[in-house]
């Protein structure tokens, strides 16, 4: 797949099965992730990789996290099986440094972009990647449970795999439209 072709077929894949990245193209990801632009060379990301029992660690963090806010057991069932939608889930951590020259937010945004990264080199190698956010990624409970510190943002959870399904490509989106001249 060349870069024209990744860029403008890129999409999410959110029914995902395994087999997950092996370790090769894990690497390849990872890789690509540490490639976005990062003003400062402050690397303000941190990638934590669960597969198989990590995967039960992380619903059991969820679980946790969703009783402190009074869940019921419905959605605590539901919880217990977000991890599982996928055979390897990449939670992205943007981490905090004091820095005269780089905010805080442009450390978030370098994060965001490993992210986008990481989804794109899955995409490139035939695998299926969904960047999912939701109430966990503003969680201190997950936060705690994922020994992450408190001046850090969960920025999105990767879940990657292999497609369940063949999804049509979607219609191309014309960026003119949302662009402007001053």
């Amino acid at each position: 797949m060349d870069a024209s072709e990744l860029l403008l077929t890129r999409q999410s894949t959110p029914r995902l099965t395994t087999p997950a990245p092996n370790e090769q193209q894990l690497d390849f990801i990872l890789n690509a992730a540490a490639r976005v632009p990062d003003h400062g060379a402050l690397t303000p990301w941190e990638f934590i990789i669960a597969t198989d029992a990590g995967l039960e660690t992380l619903a059991e963090i969820f679980v946790t996290a969703a009783k402190s806010k009074g869940a019921d057991e419905t959605f605590l069932t539901k919880v217990k099986g977000m991890p599982h939608r996928a055979p390897m889930v990449i939670t992205v951590v943007a981490k905090s440094q004091s820095h005269p020259k780089v905010p805080l937010l442009e450390q978030q945004l370098a994060a965001g972009c490993a992210t986008m990264a990481m989804q794109q080199a899955a995409f490139s190698l035939g695998l299926g990647a969904v960047w999912r956010t939701g109430d966990f990624a503003f969680n201190s409970v997950v936060n705690q449970g994922l020994g992450i510190a408190t001046e850090d943002q969960i920025v999105g959870f990767l879940y990657i795999g292999t497609p369940a399904v063949k999804a049509p490509i979607k219609p191309l989106k014309l960026g003119r439209q949302f662009a402007r001249y001053l």
